[in-house]
């Protein structure tokens, strides 16, 4: 804390005044004033102003200039800026148990850049055209007992910037700006699927056994019951249970929690969206999520048109379709029904280790990954996937896919960076079992990010489960096109960051 401060926070209780007041009657926000000014013929003060509405603010000072007998200060409440003015005349401090003590004096001699103040008075234009507020009656509302970073050096560091978002909000508007467009997208998010039919749902948090996809989950441990419980990693199983249970059409969105790596587009903590519906595959699936991105847009921006990185893509439908050998054979040239298992593994670029033991499917997966997806730039589906990327997928119906082991799964693609990814869901109890045995085995053998074997999910696979299509969307990602942000980091009030000791 500052010294000076809390000895002015001492001053300003020997004057009367309540310095941390428990409520504030605010009747406009900085951009209602701002619209004032298209709506009201706003004269300067001429003894006139009465004709106006007496009006309140609150907000925090950025910005003070005393200017003899008048002081010129900037409110920053979250929707923007506004300026006010004191008098030395017109002005008077609430509360305060010297009546005649000068408003400037106290706004220069007890208030700090960083205070949270009220006041009340009328709107005019300042000569230059600028809207104000002629500052009637000030009042206290928070007394900030730290200064702001710098005005001119700012707040540069992007780790305090992460660590203390508070301070990041508070001195890049942009920051602002990019919350609160997140907060849109989740709205429109959940209006788009509720238009659709889908009931939002919540599933548990807490599970005795994690699923839904390969990934180390986060352990904890419940004392009630004296067992390990794990963070969920998807939220597909549960939504794939209340299907069973009857439901058409069902989504949720929440956290998952995944103990892996950390970079530009993954953080442990993260937000998804699951939706499935009865009756559709994943072609139904293809076409939501087209046009739930492209009205995103358009609802955000007013076009489908937007700049990611330092490319632009337009999200209007339809996308462009390609099979994963398909996308293989126009990226780099090379029919993978044409070469051997031994020919890929040579043709691989990495030298990670587990190359020479992957299997055919997972093989021609991870060369997708290392050859296609940084030129996936423009919005594309990657359809038919190799069965040995999951276990919750439908065979492909098409006989000589199925035969080859490839499944109705499709992956969205913009910016060369995943966006979602589709199935047709698998709905043979039989079938599933067997898939989710051969993934316990994988686990045995110590692949700590194999899907486990749940038998209580089988079960209710068992009871019938109708034809469904489901869709996972990361909603950061989604939240990062739309902001063009280009870190995770910058799209998250507060991502996982390195302790400090």
């Amino acid at each position: 804390m500052d010294e000076q401060r809390l000895r002015r926070l001492q001053e300003i209780k020997d004057l009367g005044i309540e310095s941390y007041p428990y409520s504030f009657n605010r009747t406009h926000t900085s951009k209602n004033v701002h619209e004032m000014k298209d709506l009201v013929d706003l004269s300067e003060l001429k003894g006139e102003e009465e004709k106006h509405s007496l009006i309140t603010l609150a907000g925090r000072i950025m910005l003070r200039r005393l200017m003899g007998k008048i002081a010129f200060v900037h409110l920053q409440d979250y929707e923007g800026m506004v300026q006010v003015m004191c008098s030395r005349d017109r002005t008077c401090i609430k509360d305060i148990n010297e009546p005649d003590r000068n408003p400037l004096h106290f706004l220069e001699k007890q208030l700090d850049l960083g205070d949270w103040i009220g006041v009340q008075g009328y709107v005019f234009l300042t000569q230059k055209g600028e809207i104000t507020l002629d500052v009637r009656e000030l009042c206290v509302l928070s007394k900030a007992l730290r200064p702001l970073p710098d005005k001119h050096s700012g707040l540069a560091d992007k780790e305090v910037r992460y660590r203390k978002r508070w301070l990041d909000l508070i001195s890049h508007r942009e920051v602002m700006d990019t919350f609160l467009k997140r907060s849109k997208i989740l709205s429109l998010t959940r209006r788009f699927f509720e238009e659709k039919h889908f009931l939002e749902v919540e599933t548990p948090i807490l599970n005795s056994l994690y699923g839904g996809a390969e990934a180390r989950p986060f352990t904890t441990h419940l004392n009630a019951r004296s067992q390990d419980m794990f963070l969920r990693i998807s939220l597909e199983i549960g939504l794939k249970k209340l299907i069973v249970g009857g439901f058409d059409r069902v989504f949720e969105l929440g956290k998952v929690f995944r103990n892996e790596g950390i970079d530009r587009t993954h953080n442990p903590e993260f937000t998804m969206l699951e939706a499935y519906a009865v009756h559709w595959d994943y072609n139904d699936m293809m076409n939501l999520v087209e046009h739930l991105f492209s009205s995103l847009a358009k609802s955000l921006s007013g076009t489908t048109k937007l700049t990611f990185g330092s490319q632009e893509v337009d999200l209007s439908p339809p996308w462009t379709r390609l099979t994963m050998k398909e996308s293989i054979y126009k990226f780099k040239g090379i029919d993978i029904d044409q070469c051997s298992t031994d020919e890929l593994r040579r043709l691989s670029p990495s030298t990670e280790g587990g190359i020479e033991t992957l299997p055919r499917g997972l093989l021609i997966a991870h060369l997708f990954e290392e050859w296609v997806e940084p030129n996936l730039i423009q919005p594309c589906h990657i359809t038919d996937h190799p069965l040995e990327t999951t276990p919750l997928c439908k065979l492909h119906r098409a006989p000589s896919l199925r035969k080859e082991g490839f499944v109705e799964r499709f992956e969205s693609f913009i910016g060369g960076k995943e966006m979602c990814n589709a199935y047709s869901e698998l709905n043979d109890p039989l079938l599933q079992r067997k898939l989710l045995e051969d993934q316990e085995q994988k686990r045995a053998s110590g692949d700590e990010e194999a899907h486990p074997s749940d038998e209580e999910f089988i079960e209710s696979i068992e009871q019938g489960m109708p034809p469904t299509g489901g869709i996972g969307i990361g909603i950061d990602r989604l939240v990062m096109l739309l902001t063009q942000e280009e870190s995770i980091r910058d799209v998250l009030f507060f991502p996982i960051m390195r302790e400090r000791h």
